[in-house]
C-alpha cells in the first residue's frame, strides 16, 4: 500500500507521467498504469486466522517494554541487548517459555520506536476546500441513560465551516464513518486533511515529518484521493481552526447535555444544525460562513462510485459457552452453542458487533459497548433453540447456570417434554419482543402459579405495554352539537306486545 500511495501521489500531485514514475520507482508501466486505474480501496474481505502472531510473547511483553524504557535513562552500553532480555526472562519469569529468536524480534522492533528522533513540519497556509479533523469529548443521554461520548468534528479554515459527528467512541470505525458521513453531505471530499497523530492512524513517526500510517488508513485515504497533512507531536496550535471549532460545537450544541432515543437519527440533525450554523457572519470577512463556503464546495473531489466499508474484521476466540471478549477483556459478546471453543470472524462497526458464520453470515448482531467497566450483550435466541433440541442435557451444558432465575424456577416447574415446549415458546417470545419480557412473562407465571404454555403465552400478550394517546384538546374545535340521546324501556314494552309481535309468538 505504501508504494501505492507513492505512485499515486507522485502522478496526481506532482505531475510526473508514467514513463517517469516507472523509472523512479523501478517498476513496469503496466504497474503504474494499474495502480493509477484503481478506485476501490475497500479491503478484501478476510479470512479467519487459526493461529495469532507469536501468541507466547504477548503475556511478557509488558515486562520487555518496562526494561527498554528504563533503559532511557542510562547509559548507552548498559543497556539491555536482545540476549539479555532473554537470559533475564529466563531466569526471573515464571512459566517463560519462548525462543530466543522470537524475543529477539521484538525487542528489535521495540529499540526502533524508543530511539528513532521525531521531526516534523506543517504548512499553516489554508487554501479553500482543505479541511481539519479533530474529536472532541461530550456527555448525552440516550434512551435516558447518561454516556460519555466522542464527536468528529471537521472544519474549513478558509471559511469556518464545520460539520460534526457524535459517537461512543474515538476508534478508527468512528473516523471512518464519521468522515464518510460528512463527505457523503457535503457531495465531494476535501482534496486536503489535517490529523493529528492518532494511533488508529499513525503507527510511527519516521524522520524529516514522514508517518508510517496504517494499511486501514491508506486504503482509506486513497480510496477518497485526498492528501494527508500531520501535525507535530503536541503542537495542537498548528491546526487552531479545529480546536476552536471542538470547543465550539461543544459550547453551542452539547449545552445543555442533549437527548435522543436514537444516535443514528441524532447525526442527521447534528448535519442540519451544522448547515443552519453557516448562516452566520464570519469571524473577520464582511461575508457569511455559507457564501465563503461556497469556495470549498467548488474544488472538492468527486465521491468515489464504490461506498467504502468502514467496518474491521478481526479473528477472536470464543470460550466453551460461545462468548468472545473484546476490549480489554471488559466486553464480553455471545454467538450460540455450536461455535463454543472455536475461532470466528468478527465485524466491528462504530455502533455493533456481529460474529460472522463460515458462510460471513451474521450469527447475530450486537450492540457495541463502551467503557472501561465489565459488560455483556447476550443474545440468548441461539442457546434456546439449541437447548430445545436436547432438553435433557440442560443442566450438564453449563447455560442452565446463565439462565435467570425464573426461567429456572419455571423449567424445575415442568417435565423434559415440557421444558423443550417452554424454550421453543421462550425462544420465539424472545425474537419478538425481546428477552427481558419474556421473562417478566415468566416470572409472572410463577407468581400465579401457572406452569402451563397457554397461560404462559397469555399473561405475555396481558403484560405487552398499551401506548395510550395523548388526551387532545377540543374546546378550541368547531365541533358540531348533537341532540341529546334519551332511552326508555317502554318503547320496548309497547313494541313486544303488539298484536303483530303476538302472533308471531
Amino acid at each position: 500500500m505504501t508504494q501505492i500511495d507513492y505512485i499515486r501521489k507522485a502522478f496526481f500531485e506532482e505531475g510526473l507521467n508514467i514513463s517517469q514514475i516507472a523509472k523512479t520507482f523501478s517498476c513496469d508501466r503496466k504497474t503504474v498504469r494499474k495502480y493509477l486505474a484503481i478506485e476501490d480501496f475497500n479491503q478484501p474481505f478476510p479470512k479467519a486466522k487459526r493461529v495469532t502472531e507469536q501468541p507466547k510473547l504477548d503475556s511478557f511483553k509488558a515486562v520487555i517494554d518496562t526494561w527498554l524504557t528504563e533503559d532511557l535513562k542510562h547509559r548507552r552500553k548498559q543497556r539491555h541487548s536482545a540476549r539479555r532480555v532473554f537470559d533475564r526472562l529466563l531466569s526471573d519469569v515464571s512459566g517463560f517459555n519462548c525462543s530466543y529468536r522470537t524475543v529477539a524480534a521484538y525487542v528489535k522492533l521495540k529499540k526502533e520506536q524508543l530511539y528513532k528522533p521525531i521531526k516534523g513540519a506543517l504548512p499553516l497556509l489554508h487554501k479553500a476546500g482543505e479541511a481539519q479533523v479533530d474529536f472532541g469529548t461530550a456527555d448525552f443521554y440516550e434512551n435516558g441513560l447518561l454516556c460519555t461520548g466522542h464527536y468528529l468534528n471537521l472544519s474549513f479554515p478558509a471559511s469556518n465551516a464545520g460539520y460534526f459527528q457524535l459517537f461512543k467512541g474515538e476508534n478508527q470505525e468512528c473516523l471512518f464513518e464519521g468522515l464518510r458521513t460528512i463527505f457523503e453531505h457535503l457531495g465531494g471530499v476535501p482534496p486536503r486533511l489535517w490529523f493529528d497523530n492518532a494511533s488508529t492512524i499513525v503507527k510511527k513517526i519516521l524522520k524529516y515529518g514522514e508517518r508510517d500510517l496504517t494499511a486501514s488508513f491508506l486504503r482509506f485515504k486513497q480510496h477518497y484521493n485526498f492528501t494527508a497533512v500531520f501535525c507535530n507531536p503536541s503542537s495542537g496550535n498548528e491546526k487552531g481552526n479545529i480546536e476552536n471549532k471542538v470547543g465550539y460545537h461543544r459550547r453551542n450544541f452539547f449545552v445543555p447535555v442533549p437527548s435522543f432515543e436514537s444516535l443514528v437519527a441524532y447525526n442527521e440533525e447534528l448535519l442540519e444544525k451544522a448547515v443552519a450554523d453557516h448562516q452566520r457572519d464570519h469571524y473577520r470577512f464582511n461575508n457569511t460562513i455559507d457564501e465563503l463556503h461556497k469556495k470549498d464546495k467548488n474544488v472538492l473531489l468527486h465521491l468515489p462510485a464504490v461506498p467504502y466499508d468502514c467496518s474491521r474484521y478481526e479473528t477472536l476466540k470464543t470460550d466453551l459457552y460461545g462468548k468472545f471478549k473484546y476490549g480489554s477483556t471488559f466486553h464480553t459478546y455471545s454467538t450460540a452453542p455450536k461455535y463454543a471453543a472455536s475461532r470466528i470472524l468478527v465485524q466491528f462497526t462504530a455502533s455493533a458487533v456481529i460474529p460472522l458464520d463460515e458462510s460471513m453470515r451474521p450469527i447475530t448482531k450486537h450492540k457495541r459497548l463502551y467503557g472501561d467497566f465489565k459488560q455483556e450483550q447476550m443474545d440468548w435466541i441461539p442457546y434456546l433453540t439449541q437447548l430445545s433440541r436436547c432438553p435433557s442435557a440442560l443442566k450438564y451444558s453449563g447455560i442452565y447456570e446463565m439462565l435467570p432465575n425464573p426461567v429456572q424456577d419455571y423449567l424445575e416447574k415442568v417435565d423434559k417434554p415440557g421444558q423443550r415446549n417452554v424454550l421453543k415458546v421462550l425462544a420465539k417470545l424472545s425474537q419478538e419482543n425481546g428477552f427481558a419480557r419474556a421473562v417478566d412473562s415468566i416470572a409472572e407465571a410463577i407468581r400465579r402459579d401457572r406452569t402451563d404454555l397457554d397461560s404462559l403465552l397469555t399473561l405475555h400478550k396481558y403484560l405487552k405495554p398499551v401506548h395510550m394517546p395523548e388526551t387532545m384538546d377540543v374546546s378550541q374545535l368547531a365541533l358540531p352539537e348533537l341532540p341529546t340521546f334519551s332511552f326508555e324501556a317502554s318503547q320496548y314494552d309497547t313494541m313486544l306486545l303488539s298484536p303483530k309481535a303476538v302472533a308471531k309468538c
